[in-house]
């Protein structure tokens, strides 16, 4: 069959009705959609560590083991993301849960595992956080570890370091590591038994066989020869204060940080709908000896079991639960490919969206003093940290839908689009969660060797918002002008500028944009062509023009476009990678944007792009899909988001299909 006869209308109403009959099958009776979020093992094991350290025993161990076996690759170790050929700190930390569950060092796993890692440079050659999980056990030295001086906490907003100059996914995991790291406890563990005791030097489990230098405990930070060696001379100084006990405000910091805390728990039990925070919190409250039948610990628990994914043989845990952005992007695809927008389904996920917007002030607040709350967060329940990027998502979901309480629905979104304009930072863009969270010395700190210390604004969230802008300009009836100061559109002119202006100065040479919260540079291009298209065509017809060429270029033989996760560390490999079905759909996505802008709507790419859609689209509906194409944080966490592969490809079919229907395609 010729490409011409599979994506003629025929063909598009087929695989489009299957699309969404499938998507229609996954909502929830309550009206949300959502799937499973995959990371890499780490999350998991940590649970089995946390589990072991509070003497809980309540876990399906054998289904964890399971898991962890399953998810060894063959040459030995575990990835980060699909197909990545491991990496060292992953491997360390499901080898490490391995042996507390009872796994001997004479496993063929276990060997295998040991030879990947050596191979690797060993536990030396670990993150900080695999450091510190280890040193909870006594396999590593607390000495090894960046000193958290607790006085941090007590630093005043107006000081030009504190808490809230860090991005909320590290506040929310560094503050209760102030009395984790300022306890220093050891906490002994035998294989596959509870915790003995609470001891300063010794543990039952030793991992001195994934050392390269032959168990000898790392007791230093390593120098890098640089400037930031400043601060490991400033990290000496800490420690040699705490040997003499001389650590001012000691006690009040700690303190400090225990309240911050346990405020920020929600009724759920979650602390910043993440589970490095959670987890982190649950080691504050065990190292602060709570008790394990504190409501506040039961609670915290029960979070956590709620992130765990359990089938016959296997259990694991989600980093983090997308409820809302899933339900939002779901219902977008849903209203792009024709469904009406008062179908009960979509009406059942709007009422459910409203039911979720964040009404009191979280701490966005600290540094942005003006706005009022109204925005979404991605979790079921994160009322601390809502963000900009779901926010705009769940606008533009309503915006398309048709309410029994339309009036409901339009303050919701003036709230909403409000509070957005609100959180635009100094540079003209948006960030995820804050406002001017950019101090980029932060990330050279020797505790943050993730480099995810501060939440800067990025190109796609910036973009998402300005597409935000264009989509409600537009069902105002009012394109040309924007109506940027019309009730629902509450930013001026001059921001709208900054904000262009922001997106044109991050324009790679190549014509692409970066992509921060989706791999990577198609993600990122794909939402600024969609945005430039809507809110400003012929003034930056050039950009769109240069962007669009680029992902002609990206694309791959078979029709379809991939990039690599790896793309974050090689620019050479910007917009290379398999073909997967949700980076094909955001190519064509923003290939469509720029034909509207620009009327060339690059016909023979979008018909091999469409083709592969519908080459790969299975008997039921879905695409299938092993890559992970979402980011957490770029080189060092990745994820699988299991409806991407389901509503993006929807999304692109059903604006092809309007195209195709207004003769702009043939």
């Amino acid at each position: 069959m010729q490409i011409k006869d599979r994506i003629g209308l025929s063909g598009l109403e087929k695989a489009i009705s299957k699309s969404q009959n499938y998507l229609l099958s996954l909502q929830n009776c309550d009206g949300y959609w959502w799937a499973a979020l995959e990371s890499n093992v780490t999350i998991t094991a940590e649970i089995v560590l946390l589990y072991k350290i509070w003497g809980l025993n309540n876990l399906p161990w054998h289904k964890i083991e399971a898991y962890l076996r399953f998810q060894q690759r063959s040459h030995g170790g575990w990835e980060l993301f699909y197909g990545d050929g491991g990496e060292v700190s992953t491997s360390v930390e499901a080898y490490m849960a391995l042996r507390i569950l009872g796994v001997p060092v004479h496993d063929p796993i276990m060997i295998k595992a040991k030879k990947y890692i050596l191979s690797k440079g060993g536990i030396s050659k670990t993150r900080i956080f695999t450091k510190i999980h280890l040193a909870l056990i006594g396999c590593y030295s607390w000495k090894g570890i960046p000193s958290l001086p607790p006085w941090v906490m007590l630093l005043p907003e107006q000081f030009p370091f504190n808490i809230y100059e860090m991005s909320s996914w590290a506040r929310s995991s560094t503050v209760p590591l102030i009395p984790v790291l300022n306890s220093k406890s050891v906490y002994q563990i035998k294989p596959g038994n509870f915790v003995d005791s609470v001891d300063s030097s010794h543990s039952a489990i030793s991992l001195n066989e994934l050392y390269v230098e032959g168990g000898n405990r790392v007791d230093e930070l390593p120098r890098k020869g640089d400037w930031t060696d400043a601060f490991v001379l400033l990290d000496e100084a800490f420690k040699f204060a705490e040997n003499l006990n001389l650590v001012p405000l000691r006690e009040e910091g700690i303190k400090a940080a225990e309240r911050w805390v346990i405020e920020r728990q929600e009724q759920t039990g979650d602390w910043g709908g993440i589970i490095p925070a959670m987890f982190n919190s649950m080691l504050a409250l065990r190292v602060l000896n709570y008790s394990v039948h504190d409501p506040i610990v039961v609670r915290g628990f029960k979070a956590l079991q709620n992130f765990a994914v359990e089938t016959a043989d296997t259990y694991w845990i989600q980093p983090c639960v997308s409820p809302v952005w899933d339900t939002a992007l779901v219902m977008r695809s849903l209203v792009d490919s024709g469904l009406p927008p008062n179908h009960p389904a979509l009406v059942k996920g709007g009422e459910w969206l409203l039911d979720k917007q964040i009404l009191n002030y979280g701490d966005w607040a600290v540094k942005n003093s003006k706005g009022k709350p109204g925005a979404w967060a991605f979790e079921f329940d994160n009322r601390f940290y809502p963000d900009v990027d779901d926010t705009a998502v769940v606008v533009m979901a309503l915006d398309g839908v048709e309410l029994p309480n339309e009036n409901l629905k339009i303050e919701a979104i003036r709230r909403a689009v409000a509070w957005i304009a609100s959180m635009q930072c100094v540079d003209g863009g948006w960030a995820a969660f804050d406002v001017d969270n950019n101090q980029d010395w932060i990330n050279d700190l020797p505790y943050a060797d993730l480099k995810a210390m501060i939440d800067p604004n990025t190109a796609d969230v910036t973009a998402r918002v300005l597409e935000m802008f264009g989509k409600l300009s537009n069902s105002q009836g009012n394109t040309q002008s924007n109506n940027r100061k019309g009730i629902l559109l509450p930013i001026e002119n001059k921001d709208i500028d900054r904000a262009f202006a922001y997106l044109k100065k991050e324009q790679e040479l190549e014509g692409c944009w970066f992509g921060r919260w989706g791999v990577n540079y198609i993600y990122g291009t794909s939402g600024v062509l969609t945005a430039l298209s809507l809110l400003a065509p012929s003034m930056h017809r050039s950009h769109i023009e240069k962007g669009a060429a680029w992902l002609i270029s990206c694309q791959n033989p078979d029709g379809g476009w991939g990039e690599t996760c790896f793309s974050y560390e090689d620019p050479m490999l910007k917009g290379r990678g398999k073909t997967t079905p949700s980076q094909t759909a955001w190519a064509l996505i923003g290939l469509m944007a720029a034909g509207d802008a620009t009327g060339n709507y690059a016909k023979e790419s979008l018909e091999r792009g469409i083709d592969y859609l519908l080459r790969t689209q299975q008997d039921d509906g879905s695409w299938d899909e092993s890559e992970f194409t979402g980011t957490g944080f770029p080189c060092h966490f990745y994820l699988n988001y299991n409806l991407y592969r389901q509503h993006f490809p929807l999304t692109a079919l059903g604006r092809y299909r309007i195209l195709k229907n207004h003769s702009l395609v043939k």
